[in-house]
């Protein structure tokens, strides 16, 4: 069984204008098989955690640890990160002008499973995974994301994850921007991926809709940098009922 260990993590936001703290100690554990809700509101640090955690530059960790099955992550680099088992679907997925999606995903999963895919195999599983996700044929020639709806990118961001079988998915704010029927796809997409992984998620999102499709083992109330409550799917419940101020309130 794999874990992902998050310990009292620190981060920043580097500016033009100096560091901005943005996390404040996050704890979090998730194991093989667990999906784990992250739930707060605008500028509680959701995206940041999973930027700092996949290693984006633009967030600097000031302390604390990110383990991986023992190991911790912070010490690798953003590639080996990926290829040790973690995986990022953005909020803001990037274009990629001049990179085919099909060489894209073929250069991925090379990097991740340490040799290249067998090109009649590889054909197959491409077009079972983009035929899950409605995603047309054509997609395969254009580049990466580029002249692609919100929802487009959104879906290609599950079929990478789809193709490159991560141990940990972090899937942030994969509602956004999606209509019902979008969503309703790409979170058949992942439930098809959860039951045939033992892989472990982080959802980050505001609203429940994505967790009426896809059901969370475990719901976190981040505020103010760090997970200030715990529990159930009933948590999530309580939070479309009532919001998120007792807890914004308690971190100012």
């Amino acid at each position: 069984m794999a874990t992902l260990e998050i310990k009292d993590l620190h981060a920043d936001v580097v500016t033009d204008e100096g560091n901005k703290p943005i996390l404040t100690g996050v704890n979090l554990t998730i194991r093989s098989g667990e999906t784990h809700a992250i739930m707060g509101p605008n500028g509680s640090g959701k995206s940041t955690l999973s930027y700092a955690i996949a290693g984006h530059p633009k967030y600097e960790v000031t302390s604390g640890e990110v383990l991986l099955d023992g190991e911790n992550v912070l010490e690798m680099s953003v590639d080996e990160r990926a290829r040790a088992g973690l995986f990022l679907a953005m909020q803001y997925p990037v274009e990629v002008p001049g990179v085919s999606m099909s060489n894209f995903l073929r250069s991925a999963a090379t990097a991740v499973r340490g040799e290249a895919p067998k090109l009649r195999h590889w054909v197959k599983e491409v077009k079972d995974e983009m035929g899950k996700l409605d995603i047309s044929s054509e997609f395969a020639e254009r580049s990466v994301n580029e002249g692609f709806s919100g929802g487009e990118k959104k879906r290609h961001e599950i079929l990478q994850m789809a193709l490159l079988k991560p141990k940990f998915a972090v899937l942030d704010e994969t509602d956004s921007g999606l209509d019902v029927d979008a969503l309703r796809v790409v979170s058949e997409a992942v439930n098809e991926f959860k039951s045939t992984s033992d892989a472990g998620f982080m959802l980050i999102t505001h609203y429940t809709r994505i967790l009426k499709h896809i059901e969370p083992d475990f719901v976190h109330v981040f505020a103010g940098g760090k997970v200030v409550e715990s529990g159930g799917k009933e948590l999530a419940d309580e939070l479309e009922a009532s919001g998120y101020v007792k807890y914004t309130e308690a971190t100012v």
